[in-house]
């Protein structure tokens, strides 16, 4: 997958976001970035200068001299790069007219405009980080919380990949020793010997990958967010539970039953846990067709939540809808919610627990906040019980990687079965190098062209 970086032409792209603000960067990478940026340049020759230095000037217009904008650039020589590649950044006054004119001057210039993800493809083309980290820009990006964040800094610290190539040098080894047993088979139970390595090696390095898919679903959760339904019958507080959650007034709250009738969708950070908040309209029978339509949207909802918030109103009897609801969701993660504390009360606990069984019964009263406390702290146990520092977890958060680590598994499954059956060793080496094959896709160490191009093709175009 090694390419050098001379083979590459000179790219541009915008690296901010689009609008208005106090600043836009353009950036450059490539053989020809100096050249090109001084060719729009009216300040210090670029050329000349040290690298990893910013300098003060003017964008101009190369035909006419007129000035387009007053501007800093920062000048960085390969290979202490991103890219390895000579880097030019231009930090502009913050707008789209005066960053789209200097993109402009600089692709009729002698760059090209970037692909999505181009210019961390090229870091990975040359070799100054592997797959899992340049996936990891991306979950640094994307981040909802700091937990969130720390994991992926962890990745794009190189500490998933360390591990991932420990494992296939040491899978590596163990074929090389069997290579040799194959090629020099002087001793009668070379055959004994040598099978015996493979089950070793593969016993040992499964269960090293268990022990990543350990993490894979709090890894999952932090990087996708957990998808949570909070539901129950009309007028129990959902939306008032989801406007606290969020710390502002987004679903319409009033004591008319039926008021939200579709399914908002909200992200919220709950003790360093990505929630994504779905609050339904209440589930029960009626004969508004649009009520139908929003209530058949809940139960879809439901059945793709990774937790399921039940909220019960505590100031009324249980209700037929309230035990319907009970039992639609006993196959869910939920957390049970008595609400309305605050006014007199008519569900009991223990009457509770016989129905929902060993799941967590918080009590609250929303409108005066009380157990929300006790609620978010569940929430973070029920996914995060085990796995207190993240930054320093090494955890398995790409769904790529956990079918790649889970294929690996299956592999080397693979290798103890047919040493059982008494299969050739060079046919249970097979299996073994499938292993070591499906782990190097997660670092990029074997991987093809399309799946980086799929891979890159999600990046916005400055990244």
């Amino acid at each position: 997958m090694s390419q050098t970086i001379t083979e590459f032409d000179t790219i541009a792209a915008i690296s901010t976001p689009p609008g208005e603000g106090a600043i836009s960067i353009v950036r450059l990478s490539g053989e020809e970035a100096l050249a090109t940026a001084e060719r729009v340049f009216k300040g210090r020759d670029l050329t000349q200068v040290a690298s990893h230095t910013i300098n003060y000037g003017h964008i101009v217009e190369p035909s006419s001299g007129e000035e387009v904008d007053e501007v800093m650039v920062s000048v960085m020589k390969a290979p202490k790069t991103f890219t390895r590649e000579d880097v030019i950044e231009i930090n502009c006054h913050g707008g789209i007219v005066a960053t789209n004119r200097i993109l402009q001057l600089l692709l009729s210039n002698g760059a090209r405009l970037a692909e999505p993800g181009e210019f961390t493809k090229r870091a990975f083309l040359n070799g100054r980080i592997d797959l899992s980290q340049a996936e990891a820009v991306m979950d640094l990006i994307r981040a909802k919380t700091d937990k969130s964040m720390k994991v992926a800094l962890n990745q794009l610290d190189g500490n998933l990949a360390g591990l991932i190539r420990n494992l296939r040098q040491d899978i590596l080894d163990v074929l090389a020793q069997v290579e040799v047993n194959i090629d020099y088979p002087e001793y009668d139970d070379v055959e004994t010997m040598t099978t015996r390595l493979l089950l070793e090696k593969a016993r040992d390095v499964k269960s090293r990958i268990a022990e990543l898919l350990s993490t894979a679903q709090q890894g999952k959760v932090l990087r996708e967010g957990l998808a949570t339904a909070i539901v129950g019958r009309p007028n129990v507080g959902k939306s008032s539970l989801l406007n606290h959650l969020l710390h502002e007034d987004k679903a319409i709250v009033t004591d008319v039953a039926g008021t939200t009738r579709d399914v908002i969708e909200e992200y919220v950070n709950v003790k360093g846990v990505p929630l994504k908040l779905v609050d339904t309209a209440g589930i029960h029978e009626t004969d508004d067709k649009v009520e139908k339509i929003g209530v058949e949207r809940s139960k879809q909802a439901l059945e793709a939540a990774d937790l399921v918030m039940l909220v019960i109103n505590g100031s009324e009897p249980l209700t037929a809808e309230d035990r319907q609801l009970i039992d639609l969701t006993a196959d869910s993660k939920r957390i049970v919610i008595v609400n309305k504390t605050d006014l007199p009360q008519q569900v009991t606990l223990p009457e509770l627990q016989t129905l929902i069984g060993d799941d967590a019964i918080i009590s609250t009263a929303v409108v005066t906040s009380a157990g929300m406390d006790q609620l978010e702290d569940k929430i973070a146990e029920l996914f995060f019980g085990g796995i207190e520092n993240s930054q320093t977890t090494v955890m398995v958060t790409n769904a790529r990687h956990i079918g790649l680590l889970n294929q690996a598994t299956q592999a080397l499954d693979d290798v103890m079965t047919g040493i059982a059956a008494g299969m050739p060793v060079d046919l249970v080496q097979i299996d073994m190098t499938r292993a070591w094959d499906l782990l190097g896709e997660i670092t990029g160490d074997s991987v093809q062209d399309e799946l980086l191009t799929q891979l890159f093709s999600q990046f916005c175009l400055g990244k």
